[in-house]
C-alpha cells in the first residue's frame, strides 16, 4: 500500500434481516434470537480467557425487532448477558424497527420506533443511533420519527442494485434536515455485505461489488481451493490489495478524514450469524499492520461519536430520500389492497377511539405489529422468479400476506369493537331498517355513506327489492336524505348523502313511501319506445353515453377513447391535460421478451423497470353506456381491450351534488413468466401553473423539488394520492387502492435522477402504476387474477395542502354507517 495516512478501519458486525428471502419468516425470527445468543456465547467464552484471540468482539443489533423477539425466547440469564454486555459496548442497539418500505403509516412507524426508545429508557441506555441495511430510500417522513424517538444518528448502507445512492458519492456523512427543520446525521455508506468483499470475515468471501481480476477468479471458483492455511494466506493478501486499493482512492480523491467504516457478516448470506473469527482477524491485522492501519469492531453509537469528533463541515440537505425498492408491492397488489384497508381500519379506530376505552390495546398492538411486518422491505422468496413452482415460494408469499390479513383483521376486530360501543348491532329477523353514520374526521364533511338492507329484509311487511317505493330520512328531524339503490351480492346497497360536522353521528332510518311506480304516457316525453334516452333537453343537464353534467362538472365521451373531456364548470377549464395521449383510467401494458432466461432478462434493465426492446400497447374503446342513474350519481361503464388482459372495464360514478367523481377499473389479468408492467392514465391537470404534491410517510413533497439531490424520481410509494394545486384551486386524485405512481414518459430512458429542481418532471403526467413482477430474484412473478383499484377525482377552492391531504385520507377511510 501507498498510502499518505494513517488510516482507522472501524468494522460493524451485524446480520442483515430479510424477513423471508433466504427462509420461512417464522423461521428467520427463531434464526436473529438465536443469533443473539450465539454473539452473548461468544463474548462469555472471551471473557473467561485474559488473551482471547477474538478480544475485541463486537456485535451490532441491526434492529430492535431482533431485540423484542430476543427478550420473548430468552431465559433469564441469556437477558441478563445480554443487558450486561450493552451496557459495556459489546452489543449495540439500534434504533430502526426494521429495514421499511414507504408503505407503512406515519403513526405505525412511530409506534414501533418509539419501542425501541421505550425500551432503552427501561435498561437505562440512551438509543441514539440506527442503521438500515439494503433498503435504497426513505421517506423525508421517516427522518422525523427517527429524530421525535432521540434516534440523532443514521448509518445507511444501501444496495444499489436497482437502486442508488444519493447524493452523487457515498462514503460521506451528511446531515439530513426533517420536514420540521430538526436534524440528524447519516453516514451513506456501501453495501452492507463490503466488508465481506474486503475479505474481513474468513470463510465468508464476496466479490458482489468489486470488479477486478480477483472478483473474475472467485466468480469462476477457482480461488480458494487447498487448505484453510492456503485460503488464510490467499484471503488476507486480497484484503491487502483491495483494501489498499481503496484507500489509495480515497486519498486521491480527498477523502476528508482518516478513518472509513465497514459493515461486514459472518457468512456470506442475508440473516447471517455471528463469527468470532472477525474479531481473530481485527486482531491479527493490527499486528500486520502495525499502526499504518487501525483496525477495531464497533458499534454504531461508537462509530458516530468518532465519526463527530473527526469530520468537520459536514453538508446538510434537505428533501425526501426516495427509495428505488418501493416498486415490490406492484407485484402483490391484491395483498397489498388488504394492508392499505387494514392501515385504513387502524387509522378509524385511533379517530373514533381517540382515549382507548372503547376498542381493545391489544388489538391494536396486534394490528401494528402486522402491518409493519407486512411494509418490511423483502417481498418474496430468492427464486420467486427462476423458480416461481417451488413449494417455499409458495408458502413465503402467502406467510408475507398473512401479515396483511392478519393486521387488517386485529384491526377490523378492534373497528367492530368500537362501533359496537357506540351502538352497532348485528343482523336479527325482524330488525328495523335504522343505522347511524359517523363523520370520524377532524373537519366538517358532506359526502355519501354506504347502508345496507338485506337481501332478505320486509320493510314495514313489503318484500324489499329496488321497485319498493322508500326514503331514506333523519331519525332526529326528520329531514329526507337524498338516497340512490342498487343490488349488490348478498344485500341491497344504499348509497346516502350527508352534511356531517366533525365528529358528529347521526341516526337515519328508511320508510316506505307507499308511492306506485306505475305511471303512463307523458306529454312531452323525451324517452322513446325502446327506452333509451339519448336527446339533449333543454334546462335539464344531459344524461346520456356521450355527455354527463352535473352542477360542478360536464363530462365528454369519446367513443374511440372514453372520457375525454372533464370541464371544471367554476373555472371552466378542463381537467384532463390536452396533450395526452391516453384517456383517464385507460391502460397501459408492457411487456418484455425473454431472449436469455427470466432473470437475466430483469437484471439488464438496471434502474429502467423496462427496455428499448419493450412492447407497449395501449387500451381501445369496444363500449360505453350509462348503467346507473338517480338523485345521487349517474354511472357509466366503458369497456376496454388491452393486451395481456382478458378484461378492463371502467366505472365512472359522477355524483350530482358533489365536486366529485370516483372511477372502479376492473381487470382480468393473464399469467405470464415475462417481466411486465400494467399502468392506469392518471393526466389530470389545473394547467402550466400548477404544482403537484404526493404524501408518503409522515410527510407531503413536490416530486422533483422536495428530494435529496442525485435521488430516485422514477416512481413514488405514496399514501393516499395527489394533490394539484394552482393558486386558485385544488385538485384531488386519490388512489385509494394502488400506491404506486410515476410520471412522464413512460419509454425506457437513461436514468436522470433528481436535481431537487426540476419544476417541468414535477408538472408530468401522473401514472398509477399498478402491476408489475420486474425484480429477478424475489418478486411474485405471477401477476394473473381479478382486480379492482378504485380512484377519485375532486375539486376545491383553493385550501391549504395539508388539508387537501386530509381531505384524500378522509375519502380513502369514507365515512362510517352501521346497524343501530
Amino acid at each position: 500500500m501507498n498510502l499518505t495516512r494513517k488510516w482507522d478501519v472501524y468494522l460493524i458486525h451485524h446480520s442483515h434481516t430479510d424477513i423471508g428471502y433466504t427462509e420461512r419468516q417464522d423461521k428467520l425470527t427463531r434464526y436473529h434470537v438465536d443469533f443473539i445468543k450465539q454473539a452473548i456465547d461468544i463474548l462469555n467464552e472471551i471473557h473467561k480467557e485474559e488473551n482471547h484471540p477474538a478480544k475485541g468482539f463486537v456485535w451490532q443489533c441491526e434492529n430492535h425487532w431482533q431485540i423484542k423477539n430476543f427478550y420473548k425466547n430468552a431465559d433469564k440469564a441469556y437477558i441478563a448477558d445480554f443487558e450486561k454486555y450493552v451496557k459495556s459496548g459489546e452489543i449495540g442497539l439500534s434504533g430502526n424497527y426494521l429495514n421499511m418500505t414507504d408503505l407503512v403509516s406515519a403513526d405505525i412507524l412511530n409506534s414501533r420506533i418509539k419501542q425501541a426508545r421505550e425500551y432503552g429508557d427501561k435498561i437505562g441506555v440512551k438509543i441514539d443511533s440506527g442503521m438500515a441495511a439494503d433498503v435504497n430510500g426513505f421517506s423525508w417522513g421517516y427522518s422525523e420519527a427517527l429524530f421525535d424517538n432521540g434516534v440523532e444518528n443514521f448509518f445507511s448502507c444501501l444496495h444499489s442494485h436497482h437502486g442508488m445512492f444519493p447524493l452523487y458519492k457515498k462514503f460521506m456523512p451528511f446531515y439530513w434536515e426533517t420536514p420540521k427543520g430538526n436534524k440528524i446525521l447519516v453516514w451513506n455508506g456501501e453495501q452492507y455485505h463490503y466488508g465481506n468483499e474486503l475479505l474481513f470475515a474468513p470463510h465468508a468471501a464476496s466479490t458482489y461489488m468489486t470488479y477486478d481480476k480477483i472478483g473474475a477468479d472467485m466468480k469462476k471458483d477457482i480461488v480458494f481451493k487447498e487448505n484453510n492455511e492456503e485460503t488464510e494466506k490467499k484471503e488476507l493478501e486480497i484484503l491487502d490489495e483491495r483494501l489498499g486499493r481503496l484507500l489509495e482512492n480515497l486519498e486521491k480523491d480527498g477523502y476528508p478524514s482518516d478513518m472509513i467504516p465497514f459493515m461486514v457478516s459472518g457468512c456470506i448470506t442475508d440473516n447471517a450469524p455471528p463469527s468470532a473469527e472477525i474479531a481473530k482477524r481485527v486482531n491479527k491485522l493490527n499486528e500486520i499492520y502495525n499502526g499504518k492501519i487501525s483496525f477495531k469492531m464497533v458499534t454504531l453509537t461508537q462509530f458516530f461519536s468518532e465519526l463527530k469528533n473527526r469530520f468537520k463541515d459536514i453538508p446538510t440537505y434537505r428533501g425526501d430520500w426516495n427509495d428505488w425498492w418501493a416498486d415490490g408491492v406492484g407485484s402483490t397488489a391484491d395483498a397489498v389492497k388488504i394492508f392499505m384497508l387494514g392501515q385504513r381500519k387502524y387509522s378509524l379506530c385511533k379517530k373514533l377511539d381517540t382515549e382507548g376505552s372503547l376498542g381493545k390495546p391489544e388489538l391494536m398492538e396486534e394490528a401494528a405489529e402486522n402491518l409493519m411486518l407486512y411494509a418490511e422491505h423483502t417481498w418474496g422468496y430468492s427464486s420467486s422468479v427462476s423458480e416461481p413452482w417451488e413449494s417455499l415460494v409458495g408458502e413465503l408469499d402467502f406467510k408475507k400476506a398473512s401479515y396483511a390479513i392478519n393486521g387488517n383483521s386485529a384491526a377490523a376486530i378492534n373497528l367492530d369493537t368500537i362501533l359496537a360501543a357506540k351502538g352497532e348491532v348485528s343482523i336479527k329477523a325482524f330488525k328495523p331498517q335504522e343505522y347511524k353514520v359517523i363523520n370520524p374526521h377532524d373537519f366538517d364533511l358532506t359526502a355519501t355513506a354506504l347502508i345496507f338492507v338485506e337481501f332478505w329484509e320486509y320493510l314495514d311487511g313489503i318484500d324489499f327489492s329496488l321497485d319498493t317505493p322508500f326514503e331514506v330520512y333523519n331519525l332526529k328531524t326528520g329531514e329526507v336524505l337524498k338516497s340512490q339503490i342498487k343490488r349488490i351480492a348478498r344485500a341491497f346497497q344504499i348509497e346516502v348523502l350527508v352534511s356531517l360536522k366533525s365528529k358528529e353521528e347521526m341516526e337515519i332510518a328508511l320508510r316506505p313511501t307507499r308511492q306506485p311506480k306505475n305511471g303512463c304516457v307523458r306529454i312531452g316525453s323525451m324517452v322513446g319506445a325502446e327506452g333509451v334516452l339519448d336527446i339533449s333537453i333543454k334546462g335539464e343537464y344531459p344524461k346520456f353515453a356521450q355527455c354527463i353534467e352535473t352542477d360542478y362538472f360536464k363530462l365528454k365521451f369519446s367513443e374511440a377513447y372514453g372520457l375525454v373531456s372533464l370541464i371544471d364548470k367554476k373555472t371552466n377549464k378542463d381537467l384532463i391535460a390536452e396533450d395526452s395521449e391516453f384517456a383517464p383510467f385507460s391502460g397501459i401494458y408492457e411487456v418484455t421478451d425473454i431472449k436469455e432466461t427470466a432473470c437475466e432478462e430483469r437484471r439488464r434493465m438496471g434502474r429502467n423497470r423496462k427496455m428499448p426492446k419493450t412492447r407497449r400497447y395501449e387500451s381501445f374503446l369496444t363500449d360505453m353506456h350509462i348503467v346507473e342513474h338517480g338523485d345521487v350519481y349517474t354511472a357509466i361503464e366503458l369497456d376496454y381491450e388491452l393486451e395481456g388482459t382478458k378484461f378492463y372495464s371502467v366505472f365512472i360514478k359522477v355524483y350530482n351534488d358533489l365536486p366529485s367523481i370516483n372511477a372502479m377499473v376492473r381487470i382480468h389479468k393473464e399469467s405470464v413468466w415475462e417481466p411486465e408492467n400494467l399502468y392506469i392514465a392518471l393526466p389530470f391537470t389545473l394547467g402550466s401553473d400548477e404544482t403537484k404534491y404526493i404524501d408518503k410517510t409522515g410527510c407531503i413533497i413536490r416530486p422533483g423539488i422536495d428530494q435529496l439531490p442525485g435521488s430516485n424520481k422514477e416512481f413514488y410509494l405514496l399514501q393516499n394520492g395527489v394533490v394539484l394545486e394552482d393558486g386558485t384551486r385544488s385538485l384531488m386524485v386519490a388512489c385509494k387502492d394502488a400506491p404506486l405512481v410515476t410520471f412522464g414518459n413512460l419509454e425506457a430512458k437513461v436514468i436522470e435522477l433528481c436535481d431537487s429542481k426540476d419544476e417541468d418532471f414535477n408538472k408530468e403526467t401522473t401514472f398509477s402504476w399498478v402491476l408489475n413482477n420486474f425484480w429477478e430474484t424475489n418478486f411474485k412473478v405471477d401477476l394473473g387474477g381479478f382486480y379492482e383499484f378504485a380512484y377519485s377525482i375532486s375539486v376545491s377552492d383553493k385550501i391549504t395542502t395539508e388539508q387537501a391531504f386530509k381531505v384524500l385520507e378522509a375519502g380513502n377511510e369514507g365515512l362510517i354507517a352501521f346497524y343501530i
